[in-house]
Order: C-alpha cells, then structure tokens, then sequence
C-alpha cells in the first residue's frame, strides 16, 4: 500500500525531505535550550556581592543572546518545515486526485461496475484529503516526536538518572492506551467510510433526481432517508471519537503525576545525601523536559490517530490505483477497420465470473458491411449487452466478435471505438456550447462538418432556433435542452467519427414518430455504406431495416425482415400488435397476402 502511494509523491519529494530535516533541527534546538538554561541559572547566584553585578550583567546578556539566537533559529526551522510540509502533502494530495482520475478513464464498463459512482467521488474528496493531512503529519509531527522524545529522555539522563527513570516508566503507559485505541478505532473507521458511500450516494440520486422528487411530492421521504444516513456516520464517528477521547485525560493524568514524582524523589534524593542536593536549576530543566517528552507523545498519539483514518482511506484509494483494466489494446494492434461487417460466433457473455447465469448465451451472428439491423426484445432480453460487445466495452466470456474480418481483442481500442460509434442508452451532454459536445465526436470538426451531420440527426432546426445557434451553452447533463434533442445531439456527435458501424442503444425514444422516420430516411440516403443497428422499443424505428433480430432472455429468437417475423414469430407479432392497436387476425391475413 505504502509503495503504491508512494509512487504519487513525484515531484515535491524535495519537499517532502526537507520538511523532515528542518524539524529535526528545531528539535534538536528545543533540547539543547533547557541545558543553557541550567547552566544560566548556575551562572546567576544571588548570594554573590554588588562587586560581580557587572560579571552577573555579563552572563545574563551572553546566555540571554545565545538563548535568543536559538530560539529564532528554532522558529525559522519549524516555519521552513512547515512550508516545506504543507507544499508536499498538498501536492501529494494533487497527484493522489490526478492518478485515480487518470485510472478510472482507463477502467472498462466491468471495472467501472466494481465501484459505485458515489465511492468514487468519496475516495477522490474525502479519502486523499485525509491521507493528504496525515502525510503532512508524517513528515513533519511524526517525525518530530520521536526524535523530542529520544533526544529529551538522552538529555534528561545527562542531568540526572534517578529521576529520568519516570519517564522511561510512564513512556509504555502511554503506548499501550494508544495500542488499545488502535485497535478499537480501525474497525470503527472501516465501517464509516462505507457508510459514507451511502451518504454520498443518497445525495447523489437526490439532486440529480430533483426534478422526479419534486414531482412525487417526496421531499419529506427523501430528507428522512438522508437523515438516517447521516445520523448512521454519525453514531460510528461519535463510538470512535469517544474511545479516542481516552488519550487526552490519561495523557494529562501522565503529565501531572511525572511532576510530581519529580519533586518526590528530588526531596528524597536530597535528604538522603544533603551535601549533593538536586538544585533548583536541575529540577527546572527536568520539569521542562517531562513537559517535552510527554508533549511529544501526546502529539504523536494526535498522529497515530490521524493515521488510523487515513490508513481506511488510504487502502480504498489504493484499491482505485491497483485496479487494472481487463480491456487493454493487445500488442502490435490492428489500427484499422476496413469497414462494417460484424460476425458473433458463438458468443457468450455474463457479467461476472461468479455470476449463475450468461446475460446472452449461443449468439451467432452475421451483419454486412452498410446493413441496417434492428433490434427488438423486452426489458433485460439483453439487447444493450449484445452491443456492448461490438466496440469491446465488455469482453466475451466464450466465443468472438468480429469487426471487419478482425476479433475485436485484436484492435486497437482508440481505433476500434473510433470506428464503432455508440449512442448509448443514457444519453449525456457535457457543460459547455453545442459546438464544445459535438467536438467529443471530433475535435477538430469544421462548421460545415457539425452542420452537416446535424441535419442528419435532424438536429439543425432547433439548434438554429436558439439565440446563440450552436455557441448555445449546454448545462451540465443537458438539462437546459429536451430529452428529443439531447438525444439528436448525442446522436450527430457520434456521426462526427465517421465510423464504419453505428449503434444507436434506444436513442429515438424521446424522438416524435416523425422525426424518427426522416432521421432514418438520412440514414440510408447519406450514410449507405455504414452499418446501423437500431436497438428500438417501437416497431415503427426497425420495420424498414434489412434484418430485425428478436432477443429473448439473452438469447436470439429470431432474425428476419419485418414480414417474415410478422408472419412467424409470436413475440414480434405481439409487439406490433399492441403497439398498432389492429387485430391480430386482420393483421395476420393482410401480412399473408
């Protein structure tokens, strides 16, 4: 996990070993300034005649100097570690952000089907900044605790040795509340950022499903069901946070008791032998380092705790990073399609290796170069899977598709899905002008070019109408545009890839009959020697195509032009039926004629 971090840091590692090393000289500095002190008071002995107030003066000013000295040196090395500190982990945090986005591009639909969408932002948001704030911790309070701690127990020692065996002994007490808060708190951790997901996950559908809530007057449920999910972060982040709440109390407790153990044994060890008492210059020093050396654990327990909730984090974002796409371009790729012919032989498919049952099972399957191929079945016959297939969105589980005489594994990606336009079933446009969406499909498109392939998609007429014409600005998700003409956009952007194949994934429903029809008629008159798979609700969209193909629980049922399928196969014949409103009888004679 650390390694694969790591890998993130690049660039600001400069700052990342400086921050460490500009706090190991400000704590070096805090633990030589007692011993100065010690021997400043041992300099100043007010018993002294008036004839040494010039000599006392004398040292007050040196050690008054060097002291100053140290203490500006001190602040400007934690200032420059904190500098230093705060570039790297913001910067880790920046590269962090960038490879997961960087790796999820790359994700085909099965990997992308392994994360909702929600964990995703969470990981990205919430996840990196709190790796991001105990890295800034690790290379700076991590690192600065230990060495107070190591460096006041030596000095500590060199003072005296009796009394710096309470530190010693209070040092494990402290370590082992801390093991125990560990152990309680990462469970805890891991639970709640799931919770998270589902947080995030209720506000996600909520605002992007506003318009529907509002219409169902189901505000009130919607509040409760967020509600639930945040008082559910809420309990988790309250246990942890009381079972954390240990290490503040024990570490004052420690602080207190070490006091007064020092001021014990320090009149112990003076009574017992008065002739070498533990002056008050000695008890001073000592005091300030048990304040060091315990400050230094509370501090470092502060850490640990930070650590324990960005190690949560930190191993979900590595899951995102270690995630590798199933569909990579294989070596010495095919870089072109010659043109639109598909052939399925003996294709196969489930989602999941786990998975009982094959979405499609036993697809074999021929299309011609520029043939126009309908689509039929019910809801989860399986239609959008099959096409799926064809620009290698997901890889067959048995069995090949073809693209142009070639296995579609043999492609190049960027080449095969260039050449394999898809408008998928969820339609989206992107924040930006008409002109900024339609150059998804091609960017460096011409006017005439967009021009043109929006009077395909029968998309001109409106886009005119608009004041600002094609400079018109596109909300995020199209919501400033109809469902019919996000779909005749999405429709022209996928045109402007010239491609060998294009599917359209139900990509009319929003459309009138009539727009439908005269975008089908553009079809066949201008783009002949495309092959079209038309994946349709409406019988009305495919009557007209070369082949219809009838899909039915992942398997084919039938292929055949509208009047063989009408004449012979039942599930056709009922969707017609009930969509034309006619007798089956009168239908069924008149498709016999």
């Amino acid at each position: 996990m650390i390694r694969t971090l790591a890998k993130s840091v690049r660039e600001y590692k400069k700052p990342s070993i400086l921050s460490p090393i500009f706090v190991s000289i400000e704590v070096i500095l805090e633990c030589l300034m007692p011993l100065v002190i010690m021997q400043f008071i041992g300099k100043i002995n007010p018993s002294d005649s008036a004839s040494t107030e010039g000599v006392q003066m004398s040292t007050i000013l040196i050690y008054g100097g060097i002291l100053i000295g140290m203490a500006l040196l001190s602040l400007a090395s934690g200032t420059l570690s904190g500098r230093f500190a705060a570039r790297a982990s913001a910067g880790f945090a920046k590269n962090l952000r960038k490879d997961m986005y960087y790796a999820i591009q790359d994700y085909s639909f099965s990997n992308i089907d392994k994360f909702s969408t929600s964990s995703l932002v969470t990981r990205q948001t919430t996840d990196v900044t709190n790796v991001q704030m105990a890295y800034m911790m690790i290379i700076r309070v991590a690192i600065r605790c230990p060495l107070m701690l190591i460096f006041s127990l030596a000095m500590a020692f060199t003072v005296n040795v009796t009394i710096s065996w309470i530190f010693v002994a209070l040092v494990p007490v402290l370590a082992a509340v801390l093991v125990v808060v560990i152990i309680k708190t990462h469970p805890i951790f891991v639970r709640v950022f799931n919770k998270y997901d589902n947080m995030n996950r209720s506000v996600r559908e909520n605002i992007k499903g506003i318009r529907v809530v509002k219409s169902f007057v189901r505000e009130d449920f919607e509040k409760q069901k967020f509600e639930n999910a945040s008082e559910d972060v809420c309990k988790d982040f309250t246990l942890a946070e009381r079972i954390m709440a240990v290490n503040a109390p024990v570490m004052q407790f420690c602080i207190w008791l070490s006091f007064l153990l020092i001021f014990l044994i320090a009149s112990l060890l003076t009574a017992h032998n008065p002739a070498n008492p533990v002056g008050e210059e000695k008890l001073t020093v000592l005091i300030m380092y048990a304040s060091q050396i315990l400050s230094a654990v509370m501090q470092l327990s502060m850490v640990l705790v930070m650590i324990i909730i960005a190690r949560t984090s930190a191993e979900r974002i590595v899951e995102v990073l270690k995630e590798k796409s199933n569909i990579i371009s294989p070596e010495n790729a095919v870089k072109e399609v010659k043109n639109g012919d598909i052939l399925f032989e003996n294709v196969s498919f489930k989602y999941s290796k786990n998975a009982e049952k094959f979405a499609l099972e036993g697809v074999n399957l021929h299309i011609k170069s520029g043939q126009t191929i309908g689509i039929l079945g019910g809801t989860g016959a399986s239609k959008s899977t099959l096409v799926n297939l064809i620009p290698r969105l997901y890889d067959t589980t048995e069995g090949a598709v073809y693209v142009g005489g070639v296995n579609v594994k043999d492609y190049d990606l960027e080449t095969l899905r260039n050449k394999v336009a898809m408008v998928l079933q969820k339609n989206v446009l992107f924040s930006g002008t008409i002109k900024d969406n339609l150059r998804w499909g091609k960017e460096d498109a011409t006017d005439e070019e967009m021009l043109r392939v929006c009077k395909l998609a029968c998309a001109d007429d409106f886009i005119q109408a608009f004041p600002d014409k094609y400079d018109t600005y596109i909300e995020q998700g199209g919501t400033n545009v109809s469902g019919g003409q996000k779909q005749r956009l999405c429709i022209a952007r996928a045109l402007l890839k010239d491609p060998k194949v294009l599917i359209l994934d139900d990509s009319t429903s929003a459309v009138d009959t009539k727009t439908d029809a005269m975008i089908r008629k553009s079809f066949r008159e201008e783009i002949p020697n495309v092959t079209k798979i038309i994946i349709a609700q409406r019988v009305s969209s495919v009557q007209d195509a070369d082949q219809i193909i009838v899909m039915d629980g992942g398997k084919i049922n039938a292929v055949g032009t509208h009047e063989e399928l009408l004449a012979s196969n039942e599930i056709y014949r009922e969707v017609y039926y009930s969509q034309n409103k006619v007798s089956s009888a009168t239908e069924g004679g008149a498709a016999h004629e």
